[in-house]
């Protein structure tokens, strides 16, 4: 059923137009919380060491480092739901797009102790407590993947308006991560996504995002991933390549996010961006309903709210699209 605060929009997006996008958009955001539940399980493990405990990892039993329920998420959801909540509260308080909101949201996150954090995001929220600057200065050390980890709910807040997603995924990465691999990497993945979601007809998806991702490596050939190196580390770099050679390798949400995780290493966050990209493409439907069952049913609540919310945002109860 399509939310009423969504309204109805002209062209290809009203009625069964406006229902695929929401498939659409839930599918990056349930993706990205069952490839992060799933790749939990493996991280920092090898993809020899995944072979001989597990086989094929594929199903969501917790475990891993974290000793972590079925279907319990980490940093890489919850980082995200904390931002959302601050792109909302931004708009609520007419503060939009506000970076303080956003590191303020990260504080809280931390603050509740979640289950993981990492260094370079600890760090830059220890920063923004000891100065009350929102935006750190570049540095060599912020080249990883923490940014873009979390950066799905920009582009669901500013879509359709691609400058605006590229200027508000700038404003919350550098919060943590100030990087020009790490900001190239956020703005590319915001633009993919919102290519994929003009795009209603999951084939054709997938062509545009194979054809969008061939051009920008060549102009950012640091993120060649063709032969694939086969690395799948915190590293920007790394996690872009293992997430691009098995999201355009595979025909599905359930092998893309399976050959991720499956690489090992950070296999959560990389689990987590091909579940999004593969879940855009083919829509919330076609998430393996075990994987949705096994999800921590809060985070799925969660996640369901927050993204109607979050497209509302940009289009009007009146039913037309706004851009800010």
């Amino acid at each position: 059923m399509v939310p009423a605060q969504l309204g109805c929009t002209d062209g290809w997006l009203a009625g069964p137009g406006l229902a695929r996008l929401l498939d659409q958009a839930l599918g990056a955001y349930l993706g990205l919380a069952v490839g992060d539940a799933l790749g939990a399980t493996v991280e920092f493990m090898t993809p020899r060491e995944i072979q001989a405990r597990h086989g094929v990892h594929r199903d969501l039993t917790g475990g891993g480092w974290l000793r972590l329920r079925a279907g319990q998420v980490t940093d890489d959801t919850t980082m995200s739901l904390a931002l959302g909540e601050a792109l909302l509260e931004g708009h609520r308080t007419q503060r939009p797009w506000d970076a303080r909101l956003m590191a303020e949201a990260f504080v809280r996150w931390w603050r509740a102790k979640p289950v993981d954090c990492g260094n370079t995001c600890r760090r830059g929220i220890v920063r923004y407590l000891a100065t009350g600057v929102a935006a750190g200065p570049m540095q060599e050390g912020d080249g990883g993947n923490g940014a873009l980890m979390r950066n799905l709910p920009v582009a669901l807040a500013t879509w359709p308006d691609a400058r605006l997603m590229a200027d508000v995924s700038l404003a919350q990465a550098h919060i943590t991560h100030h990087h020009p691999a790490s900001d190239a990497a956020c703005v590319a993945f915001g633009h993919w996504l919102h290519a994929i979601w003009r795009t209603p007809d999951p084939t054709q998806a997938r062509a545009v995002l194979a054809d969008a991702v061939r051009a920008w490596v060549l102009t950012q050939p640091l993120f060649r991933f063709e032969p694939y190196p086969g690395r799948a580390s915190g590293y920007v770099v790394d996690t872009v390549q293992t997430v691009l050679h098995h999201t355009l390798g595979a025909p599905d949400v359930e092998r893309a996010v399976v050959g991720a995780v499956n690489q090992g290493d950070d296999a959560d966050t990389t689990g987590a961006l091909a579940g999004m990209l593969a879940g855009a493409i083919h829509g919330a439907s076609a998430i393996p309903a075990r994987w949705l069952q096994r999800l921590d049913p809060a985070i799925r609540l969660a996640i369901t709210a927050q993204t109607t919310a979050l497209l509302a945002l940009h289009v009007s109860p009146l039913g037309t699209q706004e851009s800010r």
